[in-house]
């Protein structure tokens, strides 16, 4: 049984995080789906969706206040951290971090972190196991 069956995010303006959020989901492979009032993005059984905020004017989120922290995806090289991050970046995220090597998690741990107009962070992240580290 997977750890989580689906992600609901409110933002402040759907059309807006549709435009951000669908370039980027798709290109992790996920497969689009719009319903009456959110959309949804999902591989496999897992889902991400996106519902309009209920309290207009209540956003940006603050990272590292109380609630939402990041959300990693794991891809397969260090090459696909790059490639979302500038598809995230040109979809009109904010890159908090670029692509590089985070020694302090280990030396084979390679991402990036966005952050979308609602103050959404995301992390694509590259960690080998040990004996499989060359790039």
């Amino acid at each position: 049984m997977p750890l989580f069956d689906h992600l609901g995010l409110s933002v402040e303006d759907l059309p807006r995080s549709i435009a951000q959020f669908d370039p980027v989901m798709r290109a992790l492979g996920c497969t689009r789906a719009d319903a009456d009032g959110s959309v949804a993005w999902y591989k496999g059984e897992e889902e991400l969706i996106l519902f309009p905020a209920r309290e207009s004017g209540s956003g940006p989120h603050r990272h590292g206040r109380v609630g939402w922290q990041h959300l990693a995806f794991p891809v397969e090289s260090r090459a696909e951290v790059d490639r979302l991050h500038a598809i995230a970046v040109d979809a009109g995220w904010t890159a908090v971090r670029e692509p590089k090597l985070y020694p302090r998690f280990n030396e084979r741990y390679y991402a990036s972190f966005v952050e979308d107009d609602n103050g959404i962070r995301f992390e694509f992240m590259h960690n080998p196991p040990r004996e499989a580290s060359a790039d």
